[in-house]
């Protein structure tokens, strides 16, 4: 048994081309229709002659995840962030703003929206930060992340506009807090954790530490 080292596995450079791993879709068929999502019978082959069929979740609309962030007049970096019930996990989660994009709007229309609607805020600044494949082992849908900044309240709370099963309460929480509770308890929610990744991407991209 060896140790392992900088040199036990090739670099992404000098390795083989991904396109040696790349399966064919033979078809595709629909199996069944939800609210959200379809599900989806595809069948593919491997480089190497091998089939077989895999499950796939078509979202064909996307979503997206804003992150508001602001520093208090007693400067705190603070995030605005939301509790809710979460009928998948059965919990409520303390998480990011987030929602689906409607047919016919872009991604960044679908943030602008979606923040309003569910804290009343607008952001004068709306930063795209980056778009991921939320689950690509069996999801084909990709949700897009934006920086909410400069930000002016709208609307009062008891007129948000919030779907008819929403209930939503808005709270802001300093920036090392999240960080010391990211991934625990309430605070479990996956596209949140993601959404810190682009943020601390970009604010390393300024020079920024927090």
């Amino acid at each position: 048994m060896s140790r392992l080292t900088e040199h036990t596995f090739p670099t992404t450079d000098s390795s083989p081309s991904p396109l040696r791993l790349y399966w064919e879709t033979v078809r595709r068929e629909r199996v069944a229709n939800t609210p959200l999502f379809g599900l989806n019978k595809v069948r593919r082959v491997g480089p190497d002659g091998r089939e077989g069929d895999f499950v796939e979740l078509d979202f064909a609309r996307g979503g997206v995840t804003i992150i508001p962030f602001f520093t208090g007049t007693d400067g705190v970096p603070r995030f605005v962030m939301e509790r809710q019930f979460r009928h998948g996990s059965e919990s409520v989660t303390l998480e990011f703003p987030a929602g689906l994009i409607d047919e016919g709007e872009s991604a960044s229309e679908a943030a602008a929206r979606e923040l309003w609607e569910e804290t009343g805020l607008k952001a004068n600044s709306l930063r795209p930060l980056g778009t991921v494949c939320q689950n690509s082992a069996y999801m084909n849908c990709f949700a897009s992340f934006f920086l909410a900044e400069d930000m002016e309240v709208l609307t009062s709370l008891d007129q948000r506009k919030l779907d008819a099963n929403e209930q939503i309460d808005i709270v802001c929480v300093p920036v090392s807090d999240v960080l010391d509770r990211i991934g625990e308890g309430e605070m479990d929610n996956g596209a949140s954790v993601m959404a810190l990744s682009f943020f601390f991407k970009e604010m390393r991209r300024r020079g920024v530490s927090l």
